[in-house]
């Protein structure tokens, strides 16, 4: 008897053990098979420049790789970028021989139109004023030396020319505050104030102030390294407490200046030993600076400092994207803080949203 019931036994536990070897077996290749497929992902993503960057610091924004769905229509270099968060609309200006000169895409990613324009012929510099209006209209600052060059425009959403500013196909002579020489980009303020930082590479080093009917407040117009001088400036921004903060790309700093007055307050150098600013952004919430550098691929997150204080510039996050990327000009979305860079090596414009461990940052 026992004999009997020892084989069948001996047979169920053989049986038993080889299920749960195959079963093991089964579980391991399932394993290795998703494994292998997350990192031909990764790899996949770390050949493309669209996918490749790191995070140094707190981190603060991720890349949106979806936006926008169709990124085959950038044809040239992407020098700049603007928001209208009210819309939910984005203006990416490039630059190039027979491309349009600026493509407009929703903030999903869905690309819309270009502009059919010939009055354009280099973008650098984009800016969206009025978004909350019925009225928004687009400022472009064009670099050119044709016979629309050296002119800041302005341009109604669907790309129809309001007007020009400054003297086309004429560069400034430093005399003519409104005869621009490589104007490199401009901020409407809520109150219409219009701020232009003139000279990306030219004759003109000047940050100046415009009265919404374009009446000159003040300017400071002298190249040199002393405070209120300039080399190349390059970024304009103003914050919630009537700070101007201009990116003085040639002298690797940021300047700033008493919005009223033009009176200078102070600069930031500390963090620009390696590279120079070219793009400085304020977040929705007023407590952060987004600085871009182009040559060593970085795009900062910056301490915003109180009213009244200046101090040093003082670093919380990086985003260090891949090599020649070159990030450029960026802007934010300021109803939900998505930041927008334009990336002239890449040709391409990429979404950054913003978080925290804790949830949503802004």
């Amino acid at each position: 008897m026992v004999g009997t019931v020892g084989g069948p036994l001996m047979l169920l536990k053989k049986r038993g053990q080889a299920c749960l070897i195959a079963s093991g077996m089964a579980s391991l290749l399932v394993l290795m098979m998703v494994l292998y497929s997350n990192r031909s992902r990764h790899l996949q993503g770390a050949s493309s420049l669209r996918h490749d960057y790191q995070q140094l610091g707190r981190p603060l924004f991720r890349l949106d790789p979806d936006w926008p769905r169709a990124p085959e229509v950038f044809t040239g270099q992407v020098f700049g970028v603007a928001v209208n968060q009210h819309a939910g609309v984005v203006y990416v200006a490039q630059r190039g021989d027979n491309v349009p000169k600026v493509l407009v895409f929703t903030t999903d990613g869905d690309y819309l139109m270009s502009w059919n324009t010939t009055t354009l012929e280099m973008p650098h510099g984009i800016f969206l004023a009025d978004a909350a209006s019925s009225n928004p209209t687009i400022w472009i600052t064009d670099v050119g030396n044709g016979p629309y060059g050296h002119t800041v425009k302005q341009y109604s959403p669907s790309g129809k020319l309001l007007q020009v500013l400054g003297t086309p196909g004429k560069p400034g002579s430093k005399l003519d505050p409104l005869q621009f020489d490589q104007p490199a980009e401009i901020f409407v303020h809520e109150s219409g104030e219009i701020y232009i930082v003139d000279g990306d590479g030219g004759m003109n080093n000047r940050l100046i102030k415009l009265s919404k009917d374009l009446q000159v407040l003040w300017m400071h117009g002298e190249k040199g390294k002393s405070v209120a001088h300039f080399y190349i400036p390059h970024s304009v921004t103003v914050d919630g407490n009537r700070r101007v903060w201009v990116a003085d790309r040639g002298n690797k700093r940021i300047q700033v200046f008493n919005s009223n007055t033009g009176e200078w307050l102070g600069l930031w150098d500390n963090c620009f030993t390696e590279d120079a600013p070219y793009s400085v952004r304020l977040t929705p919430d007023k407590k952060y600076f987004v600085v871009v550098q182009l040559n060593t691929n970085q795009i900062s997150m910056l301490n915003a400092p109180p009213v009244g204080r200046i101090g040093q510039c003082s670093v919380v996050s990086v985003i260090q994207l891949a090599e020649d990327v070159k990030p450029h000009l960026v802007d934010l979305d300021l109803k939900t803080g998505d930041l927008y860079v334009a990336e002239i090596g890449a040709g391409q414009a990429q979404k950054f949203t913003p978080f925290s461990l804790a949830g949503n940052f802004f």
